[in-house]
């Protein structure tokens, strides 16, 4: 039986993601295997693919790509089980993750039935089940763990439109929090509906002044998190908006914050942190899906999708999310479909 799949095997633009028949992967003891219906394409896939930065190839191999497969989150149906597997039973519908492995676009995957895998919450399509993972796997445990946010923490998160930045600002709101989130013109309704307090347009001006301006006007001594989902500031950018022990937390591993890390945890003040999210175990990615699937059935995580793109215009798919103006998940589905945009 043969497969698509997408094939990443040299770093390079959008272009080198292409489209190959495979042979369809069997099932092993303990395994399932999962008929893909739709999958990711994030920011991790586009920089693995592009090798770019430079550190990066650490991960994904210094020459070329050390996992010709880009993917992690997906969504289908189990259409097979491995010798033992009896977890699940063919035709249920899952989602879930292979991270920090890859293999999800592709028409088929297999992944051990205890691994970060879940049923699909009910009223979730294979796009929007998919879409959900990626940014509340990584949302939760930086806002709850690494920040340790709770009822009335002043929150604030900047790129607060995309797949990791959408999921935070509902994450946070379920916590608790109070969240000020920062977008760009076209997000701001977007991020308003998703729960937000305050939305300030990163477009319109100093997004820092008009935040420090909110504070002082609450009367509130600064942020207990500022949470980046994008990169875009740094630790001296967020440090003056920081209340006396308040966290400036990012996604992107910058030789800054990888230096400050430490040193600002000991004094324990204002301090800056960074998580390797996909690194944690299975188990704990498993319990997080879980929570996601109790939130979404109570209405207070929904997903958020940016364009749904056939498989076979993965390139397309890594165009988008390279431009940076993505709101939320770029989901691609393994069914011959037109696309479609938020």
């Amino acid at each position: 039986m043969i497969m698509r799949t997408v094939i990443v095997d040299r770093y390079g633009p959008p272009e080198v993601a292409r489209i190959a028949e495979v042979p369809m992967p069997e099932p092993g003891p303990g395994q399932i295997r999962v008929r893909v219906g739709a999958t990711i394409v994030g920011a991790a896939d586009a920089v693995m693919r592009a090798g770019s930065p430079r550190y990066a190839r650490i991960a994904s191999g210094f020459r070329r790509p050390r996992h010709a497969v880009p993917g992690g989150d997906f969504a289908g149906v189990v259409d097979a089980l491995g010798e033992g597997a009896r977890w699940f039973a063919v035709g249920d519908r899952v989602h879930g993750t292979l991270a920090p492995a890859s293999g999800g676009n592709a028409e088929y995957l297999v992944i051990a039935e205890d691994a970060a895998v879940v049923p699909t919450p009910a009223g979730l399509d294979d796009a929007g089940a998919a879409a959900v993972v990626d940014g509340f796997l990584t949302a939760t445990p930086f806002l709850r763990d690494l920040g340790r946010v709770g009822p009335g923490d002043e929150v604030l998160v900047v790129g607060a439109a995309g797949a990791v930045g959408s999921s935070a600002v509902q994450v946070a709101k379920a916590l608790g929090a109070r969240v000020t989130a920062v977008t760009s013109t076209p997000n701001l309704d977007l991020v308003r509906a998703l729960g937000a307090d305050l939305v300030i347009d990163r477009t319109a001006g100093p997004a820092q002044a008009t935040a420090k301006a909110d504070l002082v006007a609450r009367g509130v001594s600064g942020y207990d998190v500022v949470f980046d989902a994008v990169g875009g500031w740094s630790f001296g950018t967020a440090r003056p908006l920081l209340g006396p022990r308040g966290a400036y937390l990012t996604t992107v591993p910058s030789l800054g914050v990888l230096a400050l890390a430490v040193p600002t945890k000991l004094l324990r003040r204002r301090r800056t942190a960074i998580a390797f999210t996909g690194l944690r175990s299975a188990a704990a990615k498993r319990a997080d899906l879980e929570l996601l699937g109790r939130l979404v059935a109570e209405g207070r995580i929904r997903e958020v999708v940016d364009r749904v793109l056939p498989l076979e215009r993965v390139a397309d798919a890594h165009r988008r999310v390279d431009g940076g103006h993505k709101a939320g998940a770029v989901v691609l589905v393994t069914a011959r479909v037109e696309a479609t945009a938020r």
